[in-house]
């Protein structure tokens, strides 16, 4: 009996001695890794929860079925935080504490992801954000907080070459006031000034707008040749409708609040109203290109009812970063190895950014590279470009 309790823990010992060494850390094991996500996955919200979700878990099936991270399948576990700042923090707070995840992978609505913020810090777990787009989520930066969201100051960066790359001469802008809107208009208002740029029209407009008639009068008696759009796609359209109307015609620079110029065309609901408009996109790919058959299948395979959207998209790229992170980790795994991972991303090219990922132990904004969409009145949509922000 002796014998063989002596040949039985010889086994084990190298069975494990075969096995990837184990970190004394939660939410990872000899053959997995659990991994936490958040954002909204009820509610409006869900387009920037539940949709990056569920790319990312496509992305994680793909990989678990060739063997998984160094021989760890991956586990994706999911939290509603309801695009509500209190939701955000006590799902932060579970998925740390109670699911004893290993990493995070997440945050759709931005003022829940920024107040998430202090509680992701605290935990000191490493975090790759997949949608949010508020500033300061990544600035200054914290040590295990990394995103593949464009931000705010990217996107604004982004609006502005992109109006004088067209020629634009004499730029307005129409903005709300709101907290969102106020974090795109203040670092507007640094980069207009940076550049020496003296604007002809600053029109604000509310979020619960129905009419934009005096803000469309005053930008055309301005002769704006661009206007840079600071809305949401509701006001957006009305204003959109009501330049129409008045036979007012710039070039139209929206953001990725308006990803999607197909809804934005019939919300705005006037033929060719939107032949100048032009908004920024996160990817590369519209969901009906045929370079995005295969993530297509597997996304309506492993969802049925579901079709591909432009933010699945999200969560592949940023999955397929993570998943980068984790193999350059190596099979001896922990959090600060992972951390130390994310930071050495360089020139990393998913399948849908429009250019490579890059993150630094300095810069924690990994993705600066936002693709330009137009849509010709009922026709398809397009990707004209790309524009990289360099700072």
């Amino acid at each position: 009996m002796a014998r063989l309790g002596k040949f039985a823990a010889a086994v084990a010992w190298l069975a494990l001695a075969g096995s990837p060494a184990l970190a004394d850390e939660p939410g990872i094991s000899a053959d997995s890794i659990k991994i936490g996500s958040f954002g909204a996955l009820t509610g409006p919200g869900y387009l920037y929860g539940k949709l990056p979700m569920n790319g990312v878990e496509v992305v994680f099936d793909e990989v678990n079925a060739a063997g998984g991270v160094h021989g760890r399948k991956l586990q994706l576990v999911r939290e509603d935080d309801r695009c509500d700042a209190a939701a955000a923090i006590a799902a932060i707070q579970k998925l740390v504490h109670q699911d004893q995840v290993f990493a995070l992978i997440g945050g759709g609505c931005s003022n829940a992801t920024f107040a998430a913020r202090e509680a992701i810090e605290t935990a000191k777990i490493p975090t790759l954000i997949f949608a949010s787009v508020h500033d300061g989520i990544t600035q200054p930066p914290a040590p295990n907080i990394y995103s593949t969201a464009l931000t705010s100051t990217i996107e604004s960066e982004a609006q502005v070459l992109f109006a004088q790359q067209q020629g634009a001469k004499r730029i307005a802008m129409i903005s709300m006031r709101d907290a969102w809107g106020r974090a795109r208009y203040a670092p507007l208002m640094q980069i207009f000034k940076a550049k020496g740029i003296t604007l002809v029209a600053d029109e604000e407009l509310s979020p619960d707008a129905n009419d934009a008639t005096a803000q469309v009068l005053r930008l055309k008696a301005a002769s704006a040749d661009a206007v840079i759009i600071v809305l949401y796609p509701k006001p957006a359209a009305v204003y959109i409708r009501d330049a129409q109307k008045l036979g007012f015609k710039p070039l139209n620079i929206g953001q990725s609040g308006i990803a999607d110029p197909a809804a934005f065309e019939e919300q705005v609901g006037v033929p060719g109203a939107t032949a100048n408009f032009r908004t920024i996109s996160q990817v590369k790919y519209t969901p009906e290109d045929l370079a995005m058959d295969k993530w297509r299948k597997l996304v309506e395979a492993k969802f049925p009812g579901d079709r591909l959207s432009v933010y699945n998209l999200f969560g592949i790229g940023s999955a397929q970063v993570l998943i980068e992170a984790l193999k350059r980790a190596g099979p001896d795994v922990t959090r600060a190895k992972l951390q130390t991972a994310l930071a050495s991303i360089k020139d990393f090219k998913t399948d849908v950014h429009p250019g490579p990922v890059t993150c630094s132990e300095l810069d924690h904004r990994c993705h600066k590279s936002p693709a330009w969409l137009a849509k010709d009145p009922g026709g398809p949509i397009r990707v004209l470009g790309v524009t990289t922000v360099e700072n």
